[in-house]
C-alpha cells in the first residue's frame, strides 16, 4: 500500500486535492524539494551535500530547503552557497561568505570575490544541489550562477542535482533577442553572468530544463540529475501554482514586475531609475528630469497590446543606484492582459519613447546591449528610428531555431 505522502503527490499531479493531507493541499504544484522528500532523499543518501540556495528555496509548506536537508535522515548537509543578493535575498551589493547561525554551516558567496565554487569550497562535498527560484529572464543572474556551478561540479568530478521550480511567467512564450557575441571571462570567474549562454530574453523554460540545455548544448557535461516538479503545466503563471510568492530579490516584489522584467527591465542599464527600494520597483521608470506627461502621451499613442502607461512620481531608496532619495517623475506600467502583452516589445517602445522625448538626457550604458541581447538595438531604435516590431522580426529566425533545440529539453 502506498504511504499517504506518496498518494498526495499522485493526486496533486492530476490537479486534484485531498483535504486529508492539509499541510500541502494549498499547492497545485509541488517543487522538486517536495518530490525529493517524498522519495526519502534517495539520491542524496549517505552523501555529503553542498546546497546552492537562498530564501526562495523552500517546500510547498514554506519550510526552507536548508532546514529540510539538514534534518533529512541519511543526508549530511556540509556547506551552503549563496547567489547574488545573499542567502536571505536582502542584499543589493557584493556578498561576503559567512556562517549560517541556525546550522553552523559555512555559507560560501557566489557573488563576491568568486562567482563559482572553488576546489577548496568543494573539498568536503560529494554532491552539489541547486534550489533557487528563477524568474524566466536571461539576464537575471541566478541562471548564470547555475551554469558556473555546474562547470565547477564537472571540474571537481561530483554530481549536480537541480530541484526544479516553476517558471513564474509561464513556460510557453519564447521572446526577445539571442546574444551572438559571448562576453569575456572576468578575473573573479564570474564570466558574463547576465548573459551566460545564447538563449532568448524570455526563454520559457524552468531552471531544470535550462540546466539540461546548458549541460548538453554548451558543453558543460557534468553528471546532472533534475528532480522534476509535480503538477506544473507550461501555461501556468506563478499565481496559478498555489505556491506562496517570495520576492526572489529585493526589488522583484510582485509577479507583474517579473512579467514585465524581460523588456522594461532592460532600462535599468540606462540613465533612468527603475525605482529600486520603492514599492514600485520595476513597475515605474523615470528620473528627476523626465516630463512624465510627454512620455505617457508618446507611449499611449503606440497602442501596445496588454499594457497601460500612467504618469507617476516615486523616490528610489536603494543605495548605490541612480537618484537615491530624489523625486523621480516618469511612467507607471499597468499590466492589462498578460496573455496579449509582449514585454520585450513594450521595453523597446519605452526605450524609443524616452529617447524621443529626452534625446539629450536619456542615455544607455554598456549593459543595455548585453541585456537586450542585440548590440545594434540601441542605434536602430534611436538614430535609425526603427520600429520595435521590425526589431522583433529581425530576431525571428534565431528564435525559431532555438525553439527547435529547446523542445529536446522540456520536461512538462
Amino acid at each position: 500500500m502506498m504511504p499517504p505522502r506518496f498518494k498526495l503527490i499522485q493526486y496533486v499531479s492530476t490537479g486534484l486535492c485531498i483535504l486529508l493531507y492539509s499541510s500541502l493541499c494549498s499547492a497545485a504544484v509541488l517543487p522538486g524539494i517536495d518530490v525529493l522528500s517524498n522519495q526519502d532523499f534517495d539520491i542524496l543518501q549517505h552523501k555529503r551535500v553542498g546546497l546552492i540556495t537562498n530564501h526562495t528555496g523552500r517546500n510547498a509548506a514554506g519550510t526552507s530547503t536548508i532546514d529540510t536537508l539538514f534534518r533529512a535522515p541519511g543526508v549530511r548537509l556540509t556547506a551552503l552557497f549563496s547567489p547574488e543578493h545573499g542567502i536571505r535575498g536582502d542584499s543589493d551589493d557584493k556578498v561576503s561568505s559567512a556562517v549560517n547561525a541556525k546550522t553552523g554551516l559555512p555559507i560560501y558567496s557566489l557573488y563576491g570575490t568568486s562567482c563559482r565554487p572553488t576546489s577548496e569550497m568543494l573539498r568536503n562535498i560529494d554532491v552539489l544541489v541547486f534550489d533557487i527560484q528563477d524568474i524566466g529572464t536571461r539576464f537575471y543572474t541566478y541562471i548564470g550562477t547555475l551554469s558556473l556551478a555546474m562547470r565547477a561540479a564537472k571540474k571537481a568530478g561530483i554530481p549536480f542535482v537541480v530541484l526544479d521550480r516553476p517558471n513564474p511567467i509561464g513556460g510557453e512564450k519564447v521572446q526577445g533577442a539571442i546574444p551572438i557575441t559571448p562576453l569575456p571571462e572576468r578575473k573573479n570567474g564570474c564570466g558574463a553572468i547576465t548573459s551566460i549562454h545564447p538563449v532568448p530574453t524570455r526563454h520559457g523554460m524552468t531552471i531544470g530544463e535550462l540546466a539540461q540545455l546548458f549541460n548538453t548544448e554548451y558543453g558543460i557535461g557534468c553528471a546532472l540529475t533534475v528532480v522534476p516538479m509535480r503538477g506544473w503545466q507550461r501555461s501556468m503563471y506563478y499565481d496559478q501554482t498555489g505556491l506562496a510568492w517570495v520576492n526572489p530579490s529585493p526589488n522583484m516584489k510582485s509577479l507583474n514586475a517579473a512579467i514585465l522584467y524581460p523588456g522594461p527591465g532592460t532600462l535599468e542599464t540606462t540613465s533612468l531609475s527603475v525605482g529600486r527600494g520603492a514599492d514600485s520597483a520595476f513597475l515605474a521608470y523615470g528620473a528627476p528630469w523626465v516630463d512624465a506627461a510627454r512620455v505617457v502621451k508618446n507611449l499611449s499613442a503606440r497602442n501596445i497590446p496588454g499594457i497601460r502607461f500612467e504618469a507617476c512620481s516615486f523616490v528610489p531608496t536603494a543605495p548605490g543606484f541612480s537618484y537615491k532619495g530624489a523625486t523621480c517623475f516618469g511612467v507607471r506600467l499597468v499590466v492589462l492582459d498578460r496573455e496579449r502583452l509582449d514585454p520585450v516589445q513594450a521595453g523597446l517602445h519605452m526605450a524609443q519613447a524616452f529617447h524621443e522625448t529626452h534625446p539629450q538626457r536619456f542615455k544607455a550604458y554598456e549593459g543595455f546591449s548585453t541585456e537586450v541581447g542585440d548590440r545594434e538595438a540601441w542605434g536602430l531604435l534611436t538614430k535609425g528610428q526603427t520600429k520595435p516590431e521590425i526589431l522583433l522580426e529581425r530576431w525571428g529566425v534565431e528564435l525559431d531555431s532555438f525553439r527547435e533545440v529547446r523542445k529536446r529539453y522540456l520536461l512538462y
